[in-house]
């Protein structure tokens, strides 16, 4: 997915915020100056231009408020800061930053390894302190060990249960195997 935007989008992107900001600059200067809204841009442009500066303060910080809301949804869904920051054009540290709660940590409980033990083998299950998500480490009866490689974080405690078991499942020991060892 790529976060540019064509020259198109841009000037359609533009002219939507102007139209937005119109109304709200207009309101914001009548208040201001105690002006009709009619007349409120007939004056020193100086004035004028820092109406529409004041207005655009108003227009980043509402921004802010929602982009902090879409964060905190994405993380109560499951994603990791690492997958915030990715969005966002920012390290996993400065989505943390940014949005220090997005990613809900208070339950305990969800938050402890588990052991899953499974076709003979076991894993753990863990989550990453730094990212949010989880991983698994494990050992299949066949004597096999893996583990999610270290660029790998599920955003559920069940899909890192998912991965461990479908790798539990493929190294059974060999029954054969093992009585011929006998």
């Amino acid at each position: 997915m790529t976060s540019e935007i064509t020259a198109a989008e841009q000037t359609a992107l533009d002219k939507a915020l102007l139209d937005a900001l119109n109304p709200l600059a207009s309101a914001m200067r009548a208040r201001a100056t105690g002006l009709p809204e009619e007349g409120t841009w007939d004056a020193d442009p100086i004035e004028v231009t820092l109406s529409i500066l004041t207005t655009w303060k108003m227009v980043d910080a509402e921004v802010k408020r929602l982009t902090a809301i879409a964060a905190k949804t994405a993380g109560s869904y499951g994603a990791s800061y690492e997958q915030l920051g990715a969005a966002w054009g920012i390290t996993r540290q400065g989505a943390r930053k940014k949005w220090p709660d997005a990613i809900d940590r208070s339950s305990p409980a969800e938050a402890e390894a588990s052991l899953i033990e499974l076709c003979g083998g076991s894993a753990e299950l863990s989550r990453d302190p730094s990212s949010g998500g989880w991983r698994w480490a494990g050992k299949g009866a066949d004597g096999t060990r893996d583990e999610a490689d270290s660029t790998s974080y599920y955003a559920t405690k069940e899909e890192a249960a998912a991965h461990a078991g479908a790798f539990l499942k493929e190294h059974v020991a060999d029954r054969r195997q093992g009585l011929a060892d006998q």
